[in-house]
């Protein structure tokens, strides 16, 4: 749970002198790491591979790309169309990458590799990652772990076992901003007090199926054979239980990954309600609303989280978290990011002054202080982080994970944490199903 540490007072006169410093860091486009990794030789490059080049795989190499320190050898893929579409491309941008099948065809041939980036549908998560693994690699894979609980627990089994390190690809735990509102203002500095309820939510609006260009189909016994019954269920496995775990999975595992995070401890029961309201196609449902209950030691603060697939209205994609002096609005987008202070709280004007927080330019339109009914609250204060990064969103946790690799940073996102995360995520899509609510204990929550 979040923890007291500094007094407001002390804070300030603790970091005053190296806020500035803190936040040129933050700010900056890793020029520490950049002239670290401009030192390193080809031969002390690590050597990746990229296992899985669809959406998210395609997000990620992107990343990859531009990252120093590392030497990307190979992608792999079962669809050939996508495979040699990749390998085209980074050879096109200079890569020297060879394209395989499957993960079994990449380790039999590839017997220099030091990490893989693991990018297929979930339900291969976790026997890709196992034999990665065993195989003596250090795993990047994107999260969901699994689309089973049992999947998720062997992957942790997996990395104590091999003594190898399994980053989960829940990328807010390395955005510089999110660390940065989670342990100078929320922890340290504790300016929005009590915490008390938290919400979030991703809303998108209603898509076409993916489909794929003619005459590049899979054979049907090769797709048979990695679990898919036909092309449309291939590109479109996020959908199909047996497959991927839903919208809660696909989008609700970053936002509710946040609630663990930053309450410091899982919640001890979910509620919710869900169905499969719009898509005649699918087997997961569309909406989702779900109800957390965290234990802190202040009391019960209550979390609600909300995922629409037929409509992108609500502001956009964000986690909230409310306290009794102030809440704040995070997301990887900045533009949604704010913070606001409750008038009973004390003065921030001492955390603008040390640059941790900018005054937004935002003020109450003329006229409108008549409006307010007598039961509403007047619009607060609105203030923003001052930290931004001029990287890709997934960029800072890859580099995290290369950086564990070399010795020099420990994993944001290890596999035993993330599966804290996850466990509750299955537990609220086990909530609709059986439409009551479901209590957790810490103990199952563990790995």
């Amino acid at each position: 749970m979040v923890t007291p540490s500094l007094t407001r007072r002390e804070f300030l006169s603790t970091t005053a002198a190296a806020g500035a410093g803190l936040l040129l860091t933050s700010c900056s486009p890793d020029s520490n790491s950049k002239s670290a990794a401009n030192k390193a030789s080809v031969l002390n490059k690590i050597s990746i591979a990229l296992i899985g080049c669809g959406a998210q795989g395609q997000v990620l190499l992107d990343s990859l790309q531009v990252i120093e320190g590392i030497r990307l050898v190979a992608v792999v893929d079962i669809w050939d169309y996508n495979r040699n579409s990749n390998v085209r491309r980074l050879k096109d941008n200079g890569f020297d990458v060879k394209g395989y099948h499957d993960y079994e065809e990449l380790l039999a041939n590839e017997k220099d590799l030091q990490a893989v980036v693991v990018a297929v549908p979930d339900f291969w998560h976790a026997p890709v990652t196992n034999a990665c693994l065993k195989a003596g690699l250090n795993v990047y894979c994107e999260k969901m772990m699994s689309n089973t609980i049992e999947g998720a627990r062997s992957m942790v089994a997996t990395m104590r076992e091999t003594g190898k390190l399994l980053q989960i690809g829940h990328q807010r735990r390395s955005n510089p901003r999110y660390i940065f509102a989670l342990n100078k203002l929320i922890r340290d500095a504790q300016i929005f007090g009590r915490l008390t309820a938290a919400q979030a939510q991703w809303n998108r609006t209603v898509t076409n199926d993916l489909g794929f260009p003619k005459h590049s189909e899979i054979k049907p016994e090769v797709l048979a054979k990695y679990g898919f019954k036909d092309m449309h269920q291939f590109r479109n496995w996020r959908w199909f239980k047996g497959l991927g775990g839903g919208p809660l999975s696909d989008l609700g595992a970053h936002q509710i990954d946040i609630f663990n995070w930053w309450f410091g401890t899982p919640p001890k029961s979910v509620m919710a309600s869900g169905g499969l309201d719009y898509y005649s196609n699918h087997d997961w449902y569309d909406n989702a609303m779900v109800i957390y209950e965290f234990p802190l030691a202040e009391g019960v603060a209550r979390a609600f989280y909300q995922v629409q697939t037929t409509t992108s209205a609500g502001g956009g994609y964000f986690e909230m978290f409310m306290g009794d002096k102030g809440t704040i609005k995070m997301s990887e987008n900045p533009s949604i990011t704010k913070l606001y202070r409750e008038d009973r709280a004390d003065s921030w004007d001492d955390l603008v002054a040390k640059n941790y927080l900018r005054a937004s330019a935002t003020e109450r339109p003329a006229g409108d202080a008549d409006k307010v009914d007598v039961r509403e609250t007047a619009p607060l204060l609105q203030y923003d982080i001052p930290v931004s990064f001029a990287k890709k969103i997934h960029q800072p946790h890859l580099e995290n994970f290369f950086n564990a690799i070399r010795g020099t940073a420990k994993l944001n996102c290890p596999a035993d944490e993330a599966f804290r995360s996850e466990y509750v995520i299955h537990k609220a899509n086990e909530a609709i199903a059986a439409q009551k609510l479901i209590a957790i204990t810490a103990q199952e929550t563990e790995a």
